[in-house]
């Protein structure tokens, strides 16, 4: 069984709540960025000892969160002993608007995982793109890079669309099967 943890800064509560839902499904074990960007104590060992990585962060003005990347460039630690090569890694990313500029968040998050040696797991989902899908349907974002969630600015973390959190546990099931298939 290869070992998931879902590392992710949360502003107001609904990158957490997707990442609980990435977590059940990769049976992963959660690591809070908190409100200064930093990891709490052991952080960086249960990381290191990860055979798989799964980065949240919310999209906040195209990017991702000053904590978020505040603990990226931390991360030069590791990227500089290669400690996470061959590691396996996915991303999720949520903001208020449909679009957000999620895309662009998502491609910072795959290039981090990229300079570390890593191998990137892709959502593997077809979108849920006829006129007939609604935000329960599953990827109804239309993501493929990794998961991509909608929390609209006045929704409570208990109002993200069904569809996305379906997505989110799938999400995390796909990252920790392939990372068991590498590790077989």
């Amino acid at each position: 069984m290869s070992k998931t943890i879902v590392v992710y800064h949360s502003g107001y509560g609904h990158t957490k709540r997707v990442a609980e839902f990435v977590a059940a499904g990769a049976a992963a074990e959660l690591l809070a960025i908190d409100a200064e960007g930093n990891l709490p104590e052991g952080g960086w060992e249960k990381l290191d000892a990860a055979d798989a990585i799964i980065f949240g962060t919310p999209t906040y003005m195209g990017g991702p969160s000053w904590q978020f990347k505040k603990f990226a460039e931390a991360s030069s630690k590791a990227w500089f002993t290669r400690a996470w090569q061959d590691k396996v890694f996915g991303a999720f990313t949520n903001s208020a608007s449909p679009v957000g500029d999620k895309g662009a968040t998502m491609i910072q998050l795959q290039t981090l995982a990229s300079q570390h040696g890593g191998i990137w797991v892709s959502l593997g989902m077809l979108p849920s793109n006829t006129k007939a899908a609604t935000h329960n349907d599953s990827n109804h974002l239309g993501g493929s890079v990794g998961l991509l969630v909608r929390s609209p600015s006045d929704a409570s973390v208990d109002e993200i669309p069904q569809g996305d959190l379906d997505t989110a546990k799938a999400y995390g099931v796909r990252v920790a099967e392939v990372s068991r298939k590498l590790r077989a």
